[in-house]
């Protein structure tokens, strides 16, 4: 199943990707039930995530009766017409893990490591599909970074390799954008990844059933139409189960956490210096990954 938030009247509504188009939860509760809600249907993404499988299925149920619905109903809107939120628009913690394709670390010069090396962003870098994103005036040097990202759906600590995916609810796709003059100023790597606007996730939020195994997807970055990254994510030194039970052993997640998973080679930084060409005003960049869909964004002047 693919889910979505999308934007009215600035308040996030929690949609699913159908062959009719996003049906609109809210609105298909409502006409599906004739004394309101019959049964308990989630309304956000997070009731979903935290009601795990009961909630998938609620929803399967909602989209059913929903299909048999007139043409004319309304719950149906058109994907190309929606104003999008972040696919998790409130997650507890967003923790990203650094140097984690063999290729991306030989482009960057940089040792294997023998850790994931992890590092975090905050709610404020988060932003929709279709989003612009501003390019901080302190800035001189943004980079894009495709990247798979976990969704925890189950309360995880100290949990092992072997079960670590039983406590993923799905997946999603974001660009981990970097201000690399300020990523490099010391050695916390926290000032540039943290600007606003800087987790761009979307635009569907993918239950771990439909995806399967994460660790054989195609990943792509392009900006304005030029592939940028071209890889597959059994290119990471350390795998999604490896990576959700590592850092169960030293801190819980729980439902929403998102966890980036690291970024392929053919980022700027990987260029030589002569070519390398940073993200300016006016730039459209396109993450891809198998199975998630493209998430596609504008890079605008920050406004004086």
């Amino acid at each position: 199943m693919k889910l979505v938030t999308f934007i009215q009247d600035d308040r996030p509504f929690l949609g699913i990707k159908t062959a009719r188009g996003i049906l609109d939860a809210a609105a298909a509760a409502r006409l599906t039930s004739s004394q309101g809600r019959e049964d308990w249907t989630p309304l956000s993404i997070m009731e979903v995530i935290e009601g795990g499988a009961e909630a998938v299925d609620a929803l399967r149920r909602l989209e059913e009766k929903s299909l048999a619905l007139p043409g004319k109903s309304g719950v149906f809107l058109d994907e190309a017409e929606l104003t999008f939120g972040p696919c998790v628009p409130e997650p507890n913690k967003i923790i990203c893990v650094g140097l984690n394709y063999r290729k991306h670390a030989e482009e960057t010069n940089a040792q294997i490591p023998p850790s994931p090396i992890l590092f975090n962003k905050f709610n404020n870098a988060l932003t929709g599909h279709g989003g612009d994103v501003a390019l901080p005036k302190v800035s001189s040097k943004v980079d894009y970074e495709a990247e798979l990202v976990i969704v925890i759906g189950k309360q995880a600590k100290d949990v092992a390799k072997e079960e670590a995916l039983d406590y993923v609810f799905g997946y999603c796709a974001a660009n981990d954008l970097s201000a690399r003059d300020l990523q490099m100023r010391t050695q916390q790597w926290l000032l540039g990844k943290s600007c606003d606007g800087f987790c761009p996730l979307g635009p569907y939020l993918v239950t771990a059933d439909e995806v399967g195994n994460p660790n054989d997807l195609t990943i792509q970055c392009a900006v304005n139409g030029d592939v940028r990254q071209s890889s597959n994510t059994k290119d990471m030194i350390f795998y999604c189960d490896e990576i959700v039970s590592y850092i169960s052993r030293h801190m819980t997640l729980v439902p929403g956490d998102l966890i980036l998973t690291g970024t392929p080679e053919g980022v700027v930084l990987g260029y030589p210096v002569e070519k390398q060409a940073w993200l300016k005003d006016g730039d459209v960049v396109t993450v891809d990954i198998e199975k998630l869909g493209s998430l596609t964004n504008r890079m605008v002047s920050e406004a004086n």
